[in-house]
């Protein structure tokens, strides 16, 4: 049986529920370096330079972290080459694949689930970037100190000003659509790379390499507990980019071949993840001999340096870092997934632009600056990636044996192969809900801090919700499709 089966000549562009210009194949023209700097900009923020940080605080070795780190990151990589095939052989994004295993409408439920836990980041982040821009302006302008002194809705006018200067500026950027944002990623990614490594050797020299560590950690652990961190450490790493990695194909459609994805992705993510990881842990422990104190935020180094130049010139980088990553893993995908709803009424374009104005309705800042508030909610909604990607698998791979039929993604009749009942999947449906109420159950019973054996086994096992649940999402979804599937 073939691996690919390709045929347009059914697809409507004028059927409203299914189409539009922004969802169907698209021109295959990236290569591998467009992939190695869309990782590199997912990769290179203050989000990604702080979890980078907390993967030498597990107590482990210089040498143990360095192999959790290739291990984890390395599990990431093989997922987003599979995650990535089907959107590269079809050339369409990730919610349009999602009918294959979901039914033409029904893949409206993980293209929704996926683009809510976008916005939330999306704002987030936008909320990151206003936060360099707001030192920048008070290290110029030290008089608009009493702008950040008064709130409303709690943020300063001047986090409002610089909130807003952000949004825009991605706002414009994303409005020039993709290509434009391919050139932005392309050069994006290695300038950061470049100040965040000048910054390294300024912390070195000022700091002395005699005091740079490869651990935050003093505890020493035994045989197994070094072996359940190490595990810890990698499932962290997979946890931390299980977003992006699920709506891969919203990029890789884009790629010539897979030859290019795959070479893009080992460039981008165990070489450059690891080294990233490397320069960020040589910044943090240089900054207590120079600061006095251990400063885990980049923007909190920025904050006390004094000399003008060297402010601007980060800030101004990680300013740029964040826009980067919010295009890569918030943007697109919340772009994408809002336009499934009803292509034929919103665009890639509209839909960008009502997720943009959600990102700021939900008032962001309150999320990030109550911890409590954003664990529960986006480990709740994150409580469903891990099924999804265990169903999109087994369907593809086990069930219809790499075959897809690209024009009947486009079709809601009952003649298209994607076609069920209502347009809706049954059993994939019947699959996540309750993977996904297992999750979410973890993630609650191990924050309810109980000191019985039941929860102390929850506790362990909270780290490895998402691929649990992409585990038994993926049995059950074979389990109830098996014999159900038109290839």
């Amino acid at each position: 049986m073939p691996a690919y089966i390709k045929k347009l000549k059914r697809i409507k562009p004028s059927n409203p529920r299914l189409t539009n210009d922004d969802l169907l194949p698209a021109k295959q023209t990236w290569n591998w370096y467009n992939i190695f700097a869309f990782w590199m900009s997912d990769v290179h923020s203050v989000g990604g330079y702080i979890f980078a940080g907390t993967l030498f605080a597990l107590g482990l070795t210089s040498w143990q972290i360095f192999i959790t780190l290739i291990l984890g990151i390395s599990i990431v990589m093989v997922m987003a080459n599979l995650l990535a095939k089907p959107s590269q052989l079809a050339g369409v994004p990730y919610p349009v694949i999602a009918r294959m295993s979901f039914g033409v409408y029904g893949a409206n439920i993980p293209a929704l689930l996926r683009g809510i836990i976008a916005i939330v980041w999306y704002g987030i982040q936008t909320y990151l970037a206003s936060i360099a821009l707001t030192i920048i302006l008070l290290k110029f302008f030290p008089s608009l100190i009493s702008w950040n002194e008064t709130a409303f809705l709690g943020l300063s006018y001047l986090g409002w000003i610089s909130f807003f200067i952000m949004w825009s500026m991605q706002t414009l950027l994303f409005l020039m659509k993709m290509e434009a944002i391919k050139v932005f990623l392309d050069y994006s990614g290695p300038a950061v790379y470049i100040v965040m490594f000048l910054l390294m050797i300024w912390i070195v020299y000022h700091a002395g390499w005699e005091n740079i560590s490869f651990s935050l950690s003093t505890e020493q652990l035994n045989f197994w507990q070094t072996i359940g961190a190490m595990l810890v450490g990698m499932s962290l790493i997979v946890n931390y980019f299980a977003g992006p990695t699920l709506n891969f194909g919203d990029f890789s459609r884009f790629c010539r071949s897979m030859k290019d994805v795959k070479v893009g992705n080992f460039w981008g993510l165990p070489v450059n993840f690891t080294a990233f990881a490397l320069t960020a842990i040589i910044t943090i422990t240089g900054t207590p001999v120079i600061f006095g104190q251990m400063i885990m935020d980049p923007l909190g180094i920025v904050a006390k340096i004094d000399n003008i130049g060297i402010v601007l010139l980060l800030s101004f980088t990680f300013v740029t870092a964040t826009v980067g990553t919010n295009i890569v893993a918030n943007f697109v995908s919340a772009a994408n997934d809002i336009s499934n709803l009803y292509p034929g009424r919103i665009s890639w374009r509209f839909g960008g632009m009502i997720a943009a104005v959600l990102s700021v309705v939900i008032l962001p800042w309150n999320l990030y600056n109550s911890p409590q508030v954003i664990h529960h909610t986006i480990d709740l909604l994150a409580g469903t990636l891990g099924p999804m990607y265990g169903i999109i698998l087994v369907d593809y791979y086990r069930l219809r044996k790499r075959v897809i039929q690209v024009d009947d993604l486009f079709d809601d009749t009952p003649e298209g192969v994607y076609w069920y009942q209502n347009g809706y999947n049954r059993a994939a449906i019947k699959a996540l809900v309750p993977a996904s109420a297992l999750s979410i159950a973890i993630v609650l019973l191990s924050d309810m801090n109980v000191d019985n054996a039941f929860f102390k086994i929850i506790d362990h096992l909270a780290p490895f919700s998402l691929v649990i649940s992409m585990v038994v999402g993926g049995l059950l979804y074979y389990r109830f499709a098996k014999g159900n599937i038109k290839i």
